[in-house]
């Protein structure tokens, strides 16, 4: 029964990893579309095909003083837009995680350690990641998601699990 919900977990484990690498590639997208909006920024000129006086200086000043304005209000709505966009999407690329991090544990506890289902990480040192890891692996703390996660796993990487989550709260603290 125990490697049936071991198995189902892991599913579910996989499946949640394949969202998150969905929408990692989703905030890639938006990273090249407001690149492409950078690029691709026109400035708008109005042209009065009725025929018009002659303006005067102050007037044609506070006719281009207007355009500007409104290519502000519209810049800034389209900004807000975009990282609206990006909150959406979850803001997969906080800062950059390691492969094996990004596998095995970002879908359960955040691409930052921040904790989304599973528990917060961020601020924990890296010796009680450690001993943590490896109470899940040898079964002394009960969690088959963890388990069959970890079950696999040698210890070489979870001193590498462990060092990297140990790090994530002065990541954080240089991401704010």
């Amino acid at each position: 029964m125990k490697h049936i919900l071991a198995a189902i977990v892991t599913i579910l484990a996989l499946g949640a990893m394949f969202m998150i690498y969905q929408s990692d590639r989703e905030v890639n997208k938006v990273g090249e579309i407001s690149k492409m909006i950078a690029k691709s920024e026109i400035k708008v000129h109005l042209d009065n095909t009725a025929p018009v006086q002659e303006e005067s200086a102050a007037s044609r000043e506070a006719s281009k003083a207007d355009l500007e304005k409104e290519q502000e209000k519209k810049k800034k709505e389209l900004d807000e837009k975009l990282q609206a966009l990006k909150n959406k999407a979850g803001n997969v690329a906080a800062f950059k995680v390691s492969p094996l991090y990004k596998q095995k544990c970002s879908s359960c506890h955040g691409v930052n350690g921040g904790g989304i289902i599973g528990p917060k990480l961020r601020g924990l040192s890296a010796e009680t990641v450690y001993k943590d890891l490896g109470d899940f692996k040898s079964g002394v703390r009960k969690n088959y998601v963890m388990y069959g996660l970890l079950s696999k796993m040698n210890d070489g990487q979870l001193k590498e699990l462990a060092d990297e989550i140990g790090t994530f709260e002065q990541k954080y603290k240089a991401q704010q």
